[in-house]
């Protein structure tokens, strides 16, 4: 189990890495709303990836016990949203990620780059 939020988040960058992710990047959001802690962002190249990408977090947080609350967008691939309460993952194709713009929509959260 994780001990914090930051934890969980890396968790799931890690995972997200492990498929090949692009971009992935950490937002702290506790500072902007109470919804969540952490947005996970990261694109790929096809919807193919981005299922391949939110199947590898699934398979990661279950490993380490961690529910899933919610899910939605696998179907369609464009955009995955995979909510685990205090950490919300976010998959794009790359065109999705342009429209949406999450980091330009919550520009007050701080952005980290996920390293490996």
């Amino acid at each position: 189990m994780f001990k914090t939020s930051e934890e969980l988040a890396r968790a799931i960058a890690a995972a997200a890495s492990s498929k090949k992710a692009n971009d992935i990047v950490l937002m702290a959001m506790a500072p902007v709303t109470i919804a969540t802690d952490y947005f996970i962002v990261c694109s790929a190249n096809t919807t193919t990836q981005t299922r391949a990408i939110a199947d590898a977090i699934e398979e990661k947080l279950e490993e380490a016990g961690v529910a899933l609350s919610h899910k939605e967008g696998y179907r369609e691939g464009e955009w995955i949203l995979l909510d685990y309460g205090n950490c919300v993952a976010h998959v794009f194709t790359r065109d999705s990620r342009e429209y949406y713009a999450l980091e330009q929509l919550w520009n007050d959260a701080e952005l980290t780059p996920y390293e490996d």
